[in-house]
């Protein structure tokens, strides 16, 4: 259940008017008159007009941790919905996580609902006496990390998939992964799991479009969700560049699609690809299949290396686009006034349960 205290009304209301350059010198100045209040966590896929102001930047998994770590009475989380709960779930009553626009949403996360992970879970219960550990990608709503808390389950981000997979394998006969069904495809296949062993569970057909036979028989049961933007990489763009660049290494978030991770030379989490180029000889080549914002940083940050898109489109997060200039000077604008918007609160009861499951994924 995510629960909005307040809406974005009066601040933003007069800020109409204002340009994103407009914001960026008002953001400086409210963010040093703020310092003591305010801490502000970023996504590397936020754009650069927002990132940065970040104190931290970070994946996922690294933006959990410095939640956890902090004090501050005010988290200005610039990301998305299952983010800023997250970060919620994992700080004190007394501290406040607000999200600059509450349209941040994640496509990926609105394709499981907790309605539809219940029914598959009855669904398989009903057909196999098999024990099912449900571990969830943290791309999604805190309902869902609930509800792996509650059933022995946990949570994993790309960063460390593969020791909870391993976990999960080993804790039981059969896991069920969502919403993401290329990091659960990809991370099982790599741990030694064929891909006759899994299935993909589609809840808008019935039974999740499986037979009993199959349930039974298999290993991992998979949501059918994936990631927008990187079901935008395709197999002819790792082959044009193959053709036009050979020297150029092509390494890819596990979000893409198999065929794409099968075929690229390297794969791994946001920070995983970060840290690969970084530490790259000068002059090396590397096409990266992830998000748009965070190739053109790198690409920034070290023009001694050659660093390209995989793919010739704009590969964009459009919901983490939403998190905008004129959107976080209103944020810090109503901190200021002691009338802060957009925070996010997830309900004491899935907070409980999502904590158990998040604690579990930080231990493993």
């Amino acid at each position: 259940m995510l629960d909005i205290l307040n809406t974005r009304t009066n601040p933003t209301a007069s800020l109409a008017h204002l340009t994103d350059a407009q914001a960026v010198i008002e953001i400086h100045k409210l963010k040093q008159e703020l310092q003591d209040k305010v801490v502000l966590l970023g996504h590397h896929y936020q754009q650069d007009d927002i990132i940065q102001f970040a104190d931290f930047k970070g994946d996922s998994l690294q933006l959990a941790k410095d939640a956890a770590k902090l004090s501050n009475p005010y988290i200005i989380f610039c990301g998305v919905h299952f983010m800023a709960e997250t970060a919620d779930i994992l700080t004190s009553n007394e501290q406040q996580v607000i999200l600059p626009d509450l349209d941040a949403g994640c496509s990926m996360a609105d394709m499981a609902s907790i309605n539809e992970v219940e029914n598959a879970w009855y669904n398989i219960a009903a057909v196999t006496n098999d024990t099912v550990v449900p571990v969830t990608y943290v791309n999604c709503t805190a309902s869902l990390k609930a509800f792996v808390g509650k059933n022995g389950g946990t949570i994993c981000t790309s960063s460390n998939a593969k020791k909870v997979i391993s976990w999960a394998l080993n804790k039981g006969d059969k896991l069920l992964f969502f919403p993401d069904q290329h990091l659960g495809r990809n991370t099982c296949y790599e741990l030694g799991v064929k891909l006759d062993e899994m299935v993909t569970y589609n809840p808008n057909l019935q039974n999740g479009g499986l037979t009993t036979e199959e349930i039974q028989k298999a290993k991992v049961i998979l949501w059918y969700g994936y990631c927008s933007v990187h079901k935008g990489f395709h197999l002819e763009h790792i082959h044009q560049i193959r053709k036009s660049k050979p020297e150029t290494q092509v390494i890819v978030h596990p979000e893409c699609s198999f065929d794409v991770v099968q075929a690229s030379d390297d794969n791994g989490s946001t920070a995983y690809i970060i840290d690969q180029v970084r530490k790259a000889p000068i002059g090396s080549s590397f096409a990266i299949g992830t998000e748009i914002n965070l190739v053109n940083r790198l690409k920034q940050e070290m023009p001694d290396k050659e660093i390209i898109s995989l793919s010739p489109y704009q590969c964009l997060c459009t919901t983490m686009y939403r998190v905008r200039p004129k959107w976080l000077y209103a944020s810090l604008l109503s901190i200021k006034e002691d009338k802060p918007i957009n925070i996010i609160s997830v309900d004491p009861q899935i907070a409980k349960f999502a904590a158990i499951a998040l604690e579990r994924m930080l231990t493993i």
